[in-house]
Order: C-alpha cells, then sequence, then structure tokens
C-alpha cells in the first residue's frame, strides 16, 4: 500500500533472497554449515526445508542469521543510499526483525502494522501452506506483538477491512513525508515484516 502511494522501498526479504542465490557466497556457506539436504535439486536454496530446520532449532536459526543477515544489511545500505541519492526524501526499510535485532534504533521512526494472532496465523497457512503447528513457530520466533507496539511510533491495524487499512496507510505515510515528517534532507524508512509477512514494521530516518 506504501508503494501505491509513491513510496521507495527497500525490501529485506527480496535482498535476502538474492544474497542465497546459486553462485553465492552466502549459499555455500550455508551448504557447509547444514549439508546439501538444504539444496534443491537445481542447486537453489530449499526455503521450505530450511525453514523446517530453524524454526524448530533456535541455534541452527542463529546460525543462519550470522550468515544471511550482515550481508543482508550490507545490500540494504547500498540501496536506501541509491535511493537517497535519486533525491527521495523517505525510504522505507522492510525487514522481519527490526525491534528484534535493534535495527528500529537506527532510523527515524517505527511504524508497526498489526493484526490479531487468529489472522495472522490464517493468512501465514493461506500464503505459505503451512501446519498450524509451523505457523504458530514462525510467529513465536518473533517479539510479542505487544514489545513491538510499544516502541512504534505509528501502528496500523491490518485486522480489519482492506479500506481501513489502507486509510490508516495514507494518514501514515501523509505524516512521514510532511514537513514535520521527513524534514530537510534525504530520510529513510524501513519496514519489517514478521517472516510471515502479518506484522510489519517500519522505521522513518
Amino acid at each position: 500500500m506504501f508503494r501505491e502511494l509513491g513510496a521507495a522501498i527497500v525490501d529485506a526479504d527480496e535482498l535476502a533472497r538474492e544474497v542465497v542465490e546459486p553462485g553465492q557466497p552466502a549459499l555455500e556457506e550455508i551448504r557447509d554449515r547444514f549439508g546439501p539436504q538444504v539444496l534443491t535439486e537445481d542447486g537453489r536454496l530449499d526455503r521450505a526445508k530450511m525453514g523446517d530446520i530453524v524454526f524448530s532449532d533456535d541455534g541452527a536459526r542463529r546460525l543462519l542469521n550470522a550468515v544471511v543477515h550482515p550481508r543482508v544489511a550490507e545490500a540494504s545500505r547500498e540501496a536506501i543510499a541509491a535511493h537517497a541519492a535519486a533525491g527521495e526524501k523517505v525510504v522505507l526499510y522492510e525487514a522481519a526483525l527490526l525491534v528484534e535485532n535493534g535495527i528500529h534504533r537506527g532510523l527515524d521512526g517505527l511504524i508497526v502494522v498489526a493484526a490479531p494472532e487468529a489472522a495472522q496465523l490464517e493468512r501465514i497457512r493461506q500464503r505459505d501452506g503451512l501446519s498450524e503447528q509451523a505457523a504458530r513457530a514462525r510467529i513465536a520466533a518473533q517479539l510479542p506483538l505487544s514489545d513491538k507496539v510499544a516502541a512504534a511510533d505509528f501502528v496500523i491495524d491490518n485486522g480489519g477491512e482492506l479500506a481501513d487499512t489502507r486509510e490508516q496507510v495514507r494518514k501514515v505515510w501523509a505524516r512521514a513525508t510532511g514537513p514535520s515528517g521527513s524534514g530537510e534532507g534525504s530520510s529513510s524508512a524501513g519496514s519489517a515484516e514478521g517472516q510471515e509477512g502479518t506484522q510489519s514494521e517500519e522505521g522513518r530516518r
């Protein structure tokens, strides 16, 4: 919805997919650490199998994050800088774990898009074809939503009608890009979505 309003967005999940493409060092490191069973027959990362492993084993998840997160952070910085160089005043940074990793502290603001847990579970299961247990594991891997809401500058309720959510997004974007929002010069805004894509946080520099 922010993109529809003209927002420049850097999507950390998209970057995470790019850094584990065949031929990338991160994929080689993942194979070395987890074994060839996490790759598909054509040599790509089997995201479903990898998800089953890391969402049932905290140590494995930390290991994977240690490989992927630094590379995503570097690519994100480069993408945000490119948007700023192109004249964008506000850039949204969309990532799964902004609050968990403390990334929001380096941004100018934080937008949390929230939905009730029942809605989160339903959306995850429909999108990814997961069992309820697997969907709950992905939610449990993040901070409680209440902690994210407590850190937020803006909260968008995504549990109701689409039109209501769209109107909330419009108001937040107007404030973020208004005179008291972006201020002088270039600012970056991050959007962090949960692994499930059901709750998001956005920071505005």
